[in-house]
């Protein structure tokens, strides 16, 4: 079997209607014309009838022969009101067609959808069946109007089983008497399904019953106007218009994160042909497990009756074990759907042989450069946003988003600087709006996957807050334009053509603990309004061999769309000087090796790696970095410069603090000296005074202590009265 859409512009006119429930009149008419025999001339005027049955009555049912239909009508009356041909373009020639159907299946459709026109019926269909209660055709009632014999009335007892076209696809539901246990088939009444009443009788909306798990729309959006690369786009709008103009199955999946964009390529592909969008989120759908199967069922019937594309997003729902025989039926209703199916999910396709029309795997991936650019424009002119094409180039270039990502971080940034505005109560305008909004927006539609496996640090420093070694600070600066002006390398001036890999940054900071590493990445971060995340090297490195390369890969992975700097930490973890290989753990050591930098090579954004021991990293390795930066000890003038810059101008500060001294006499990293100064600033803050040299003397004893450094009292010199 094979759905086809229902005919565009198909009906069952009025006419056609009313003929039919004339021609049911006139059955109804012949069966009560019957009732005084069947049920005896005293049944009208009984107030007890129902209640008892009466010894008149069981000699009247011993007298009929088994089988003969209660309410005979005659073949000569069931000829003269038969149904008159059906179009096959109508809505009744469509149901017909697609479900097999007979003429008698297409009486008793009638027969059921009767109440649902007019209530009159429910009287007659009591009167018949001698019982008010029985408002509803039961089986044996149908049996009895469409049938002129017991032979007749047996034979079509197979319309009712469960293989019979109307049962099998659910056009009509056998209805248990409530009032008996396990009712026989005859005692079952006939419920036409609520899709076909609406499709008999030309009703919109949707099913009530996928209200709660799917919707429809008409959409307005159009392939143009969305990012998308115009070879795919093209490529759609073929396949989409050949498949709707003949009539030839055709199943699409979206394969990407951007959920947003998936269903709007899905809207603009149903705009394309004019048809309405019915869309279901499959996450939903499996939670109804028991009725699961009936729920696939009726969507694919109202995409049908609806004339739509069917979209089903969040198909990873199916992808379990537990989920197969979910799967496996929804593929085989897919199956006899001649329609066009969209299937979105974030997971690579798995190809069956269950559903003979194959699926056409449609990567959504993060578009390059230009495509990202042209994104951002097209939101930030529909928020009336200006940005000057600096700002523009840089956020296309800074955060690989997906078009879904940037819709939403315009409207995130245009909400944020409405309450900025609101919090400062200035009427400042939407073209206003600062970077730093757009920035923070943009970062927060990524990085989610990523947050669970690093440390995220929040980056507080400016180039202003370091002291570091002259050519330190030149590299840094280096490595900051890199980024920078990563675009008009690699797209302006054709660079990127060239690379096929180290499109990214990667570089190696070096140096004793305390000397700066991390500030030094966060005041990149910064810089560039990226996140930072940290990586404990020594956390991910594991003994068994293959699981350091799974630890990794699932960085990368979550980094790919996070669009952060990764640094890892403590690198010596993993890199060795290396020597010769003697067993199987040398070697997968340096397989372990190899598989970071070339991962590290592949990302496109910033990673560092941090050691405290250059010397055990062999020189094979750090050939494959960009930078390598040198983080020395400070030395005296370097020391003074940090004491001096550690404590904030609003702290109150004695001025005769001698940071000379400070400087000369403890050789301290960076590190420790910003320990020393917090430490003396809680101690003034104690005892109620500013910070003076008493503070940071001590602050310098219990630091010294702490550390395990050999000072004496006598290295204070003349402030050694002020210890403790």
């Amino acid at each position: 079997m094979v759905i086809r859409l229902v005919p565009e512009a198909s009906n069952l006119s009025l006419g056609d209607l009313l003929y039919a429930l004339r021609r049911l009149d006139l059955l109804i008419a012949q069966a009560v014309a019957t009732a005084p025999t069947v049920y005896g001339v005293e049944a009208a005027t009984d107030a007890y009838r129902g209640l008892y049955i009466s010894r008149e009555e069981v000699e009247r049912l011993l007298d009929r022969e088994p089988g003969i239909p209660t309410l005979q009508v005659g073949e000569k009356a069931l000829k003269q009101v038969s149904l008159k041909s059906i179009s096959n373009s109508s809505r009744l020639g469509w149901l017909k067609d697609t479900f097999s159907l007979s003429e008698f299946d297409i009486d008793l459709i009638f027969i059921a959808l009767a109440p649902e026109v007019d209530l009159r019926y429910e009287r007659l269909y009591a009167y018949l069946q001698d019982d008010v209660t029985r408002k509803r055709p039961s089986v044996d009632l149908a049996l009895n109007l469409l049938c002129s014999s017991a032979e007749a009335k047996l034979l079509h007892r197979a319309h009712f089983v469960s293989n019979a076209p109307l049962i099998r696809h659910r056009l009509i539901h056998l209805i248990p008497d409530t009032n008996q246990s396990q009712p026989p088939l005859l005692a079952h009444y006939l419920k036409l399904d609520e899709q076909i009443v609406r499709l008999l009788l030309e009703q919109e909306g949707l099913d009530l019953r996928l209200l709660p798990y799917c919707q429809m729309v008409k959409p307005s959006v159009s392939l143009d106007e969305l990012p998308l690369n115009t070879t795919i786009k093209q490529a759609l709008r073929s396949l989409t218009l050949q498949s709707w103009q003949t009539q030839q199955p055709l199943r699409l999946y979206f394969q990407g994160t951007d959920d947003i964009y998936q269903n709007l390529t899905a809207q603009a592909l149903a705009s394309e042909v004019g048809a309405k969008l019915v869309s279901a989120n499959m996450t939903q759908l499996v939670a109804i497990k028991e009725d699961f199967e009936q729920i696939v069922l009726l969507l694919v019937r109202e995409a049908c009756l609806q004339r739509a594309i069917l979209y089903l997003q969040g198909m990873d729902a199916l992808c379990s074990d537990e989920k197969i025989f979910s799967y496996q039926n929804l593929l085989d209703e897919l199956s006899h759907y001649a329609g066009i199916v969209v299937l979105a999910g974030t997971q690579p396709w798995i190809s069956s042989g269950q559903d003979p029309n194959g699926v056409i795997a449609v990567p959504f991936t993060i578009p390059n450069f230009s495509e990202r650019l042209a994104c951002w424009q097209t939101h930030l002119h529909q928020a009336d946003i200006l940005l000057p094409e600096v700002a523009l180039n840089t956020l296309a270039d800074r955060f690989r988003l997906m078009p879904g990502q940037i819709a939403a971080a315009v409207v995130d940034a245009s909400n944020r600087s409405r309450w900025r505005t609101a919090i400062s109560n200035s009427d400042a305008s939407k073209s206003s709006m600062l970077l730093g909004d757009l920035f923070s927006a943009a970062r927060s539609q990524s990085g989610h996957d990523l947050a669970g496996l690093a440390h995220k640090i929040e980056p507080l420093y400016t180039w202003d807050d370091i002291i570091l070694s002259d050519d330190a600070r030149t590299q840094l600066q280096e490595m900051y334009q890199w980024v920078v002006h990563r675009h008009q390398v690699l797209q302006e001036w054709g660079f990127g053509r060239k690379l096929a890999y180290d499109r990214g940054v990667s570089a190696l900071f070096a140096g004793p603990s305390g000397t700066g590493k991390t500030m030094s990445a966060e005041i990149i971060a910064k810089a560039l309004g990226l996140d930072l995340y940290k990586i404990n090297l020594s956390s991910v490195v594991s003994k068994y061999i293959g699981e350091t390369e799974k630890n990794l890969e699932r960085i990368f992975t979550a980094a790919e769309n996070a669009n952060a700097i990764l640094f890892f930490d403590e690198a010596d973890a993993l890199f060795g000087k290396r020597s010769e290989v003697r067993d199987a753990h040398d070697r997968y050591a340096n397989i372990e090796i190899a598989y970071l930098l070339q991962r590290m090579e592949q990302y496109e954004g910033i990673t560092i790696l941090a050691t405290n021991l250059r010397q055990n990293i062999d020189d094979a390795f750090m050939r494959r970095l960009q930078f390598i930066i040198e983080f020395p000890f400070p030395d005296e003038e370097r020391r003074r410069q940090i004491w001096e810059i550690l404590i904030p101008k609003e702290a109150p500060q004695d001025e005769g603090i001698d940071y000379e001294f400070l400087a000369r006499q403890f050789r301290f990293s960076g590190g420790n000296i910003k320990n020393i100064v917090l430490k003396a600033a809680f101690l003034a803050a104690a005892e109620g005074g500013c910070i003076t040299m008493k503070y940071l003397v001590r602050a310098t004893w219990r630091e010294s202590q702490k550390i395990g450094q050999a000072i004496g009292k006598n290295d204070f010199g003349k402030y050694a009265e002020m210890l403790p």
